[in-house]
């Protein structure tokens, strides 16, 4: 037994790995070969573990996108696309048949049109369009204007080739309405300087001045308004005054009670203001007769001055003076007028002009334009901003097919 002590080194060695033996084949976990040659290198003969660059680009964010995802938005884009040339078509067609409108019409206004329906090109396709609002402003209409025409059309039919070539268009119905606005007709019957205000009860008040004789009398009358055929509306003019403040009043006709010319208050003071004037007054047995005095109050009138001026003065005779009518009196007897301040002139230009030449001025009377097809007026009423007509038609032919033009199906 050895008494040398341990050498702890020798214990560390044997802890250590052992040596490789370089003479034998590496191999791998499986027992076969490696891929590695003697001296622990891969061998470039190893097929299994090609090298190739790396990708650093990833996955495409669409390609990770749920497929259901994808066809949305594909739905939606092409949806969008069609709405956006669907809209474009009725645009043009739109605009298309503004023109014609104008043409057929010779409006000096353009209309505007208003395609309904969606989608507008399976319309196109069938060309027929189902309904179409219809506006034209400031349509000619006899001696005033119409300040609005509106209209819905339905069951349009497109007459020529689409989208370019279209010749026109025929409406099978049309339903709407005309507006004769007041606004209009101050200022188209400004000549004789009136307005038009609704008065009521389906009639309207007139009222502004008419120039006779060159000077300008205020005129005061009503209008009631009346569907003349299908395709007219004519007006009668009533309660017409025409006076010259101060002076006289005058009403033409000779039918009503309160026609003729009478004398205002302050004309029947200034011929009682001379007993000259009021004595040559009371010689006309016209003038007596129509004052209802008693003639023999009158001839004791015209025997004491004392007498006339107790009766001329009085509340009673100058309103019973007032109400004599001397429209035929000044005829025959014209120095009436002068004592009493007016112009035998302005008098005999007024009585020249008749009731129907007077009513014409202020008339409202309209016709509707001529168009193909069957076109009519139905009820009229008086509103604040003028006078609405409803309308109905059929069969109404624009553009090439209004003129005559054959039509190309």
């Amino acid at each position: 037994m050895s008494t040398r002590p341990r050498n702890p080194y020798d214990e560390l060695a044997q802890l250590a790995d052992p040596e490789p033996d370089y003479g034998a084949e590496p191999t791998g976990r499986d027992g076969g070969s490696s891929g590695f040659d003697r001296l622990g290198i891969r061998s470039d003969d190893d097929e299994d573990d090609d090298w190739s660059p790396p990708d650093h680009r990833g996955k495409s964010r669409l390609a990770a996108l749920p497929i259901a995802l994808k066809l949305t938005v594909a739905a939606v884009v092409t949806s969008t696309l069609f709405v956006a040339g669907d809209r474009l078509a009725v645009a043009y067609a739109e605009e298309k048949a503004e023109d014609k409108i104008q043409q057929s019409l010779g409006l000096a206004a353009r209309p505007q049109v208003d395609i309904k329906g969606f989608p507008f090109l399976t319309q196109v396709l069938d060309r027929r369009i189902d309904t179409a609002d219809v506006t034209v402003p400031d349509v000619a209409a006899d001696k005033v204007s119409l300040a609005e025409v509106h209209a819905t059309a339905t069951d349009v039919r497109i007459v020529g080739d689409l989208p370019t070539s279209i010749q026109g268009a025929v409406i099978d119905r049309m339903d709407g309405d005309v507006l004769l606005s007041f606004d209009d007709l101050n200022r188209e019957l400004g000549a004789s300087q009136v307005e038009f205000t609704d008065a009521g009860g389906g009639s309207i008040k007139i009222a502004g001045s008419l120039s006779v004789a060159g000077q300008d009398l205020s005129v005061r009358a009503q209008a009631h308004l009346r569907r003349d055929g299908d395709r007219a509306v004519s007006s009668t003019v009533e309660d017409m005054r025409l006076d010259v403040p101060g002076l006289f009043t005058y009403r033409p006709g000779k039918d009503s009670a309160h026609s003729g010319l009478r004398l205002h208050a302050p004309a029947v003071r200034r011929i009682t203001a001379e007993a000259s004037r009021v004595k040559a007054l009371l010689a006309l047995p016209a003038v007596v007769e129509r004052l209802g005095i008693p003639r023999s109050q009158i001839e004791r009138a015209l025997a004491s001055e004392k007498e006339l001026s107790e009766l001329t003065g009085s509340p009673r005779f100058v309103d019973q003076l007032m109400k004599v009518n001397l429209v035929d009196l000044v005829v025959d007897h014209p120095w009436l007028l002068e004592k009493a301040g007016i112009d035998p002139k302005l008098i005999g230009a007024l009585l020249a002009l008749r009731p129907p030449e007077l009513s014409d001025q202020l008339s409202l009377s309209f016709e509707l334009p001529k168009t193909t097809g069957d076109v009519r007026l139905r009820d009229i009423v008086v509103e604040r901003s003028g006078v609405r007509a409803d309308l109905t038609g059929t069969g109404l032919a624009f553009g090439d097919v209004a003129g005559g033009g054959r039509e190309k199906r």
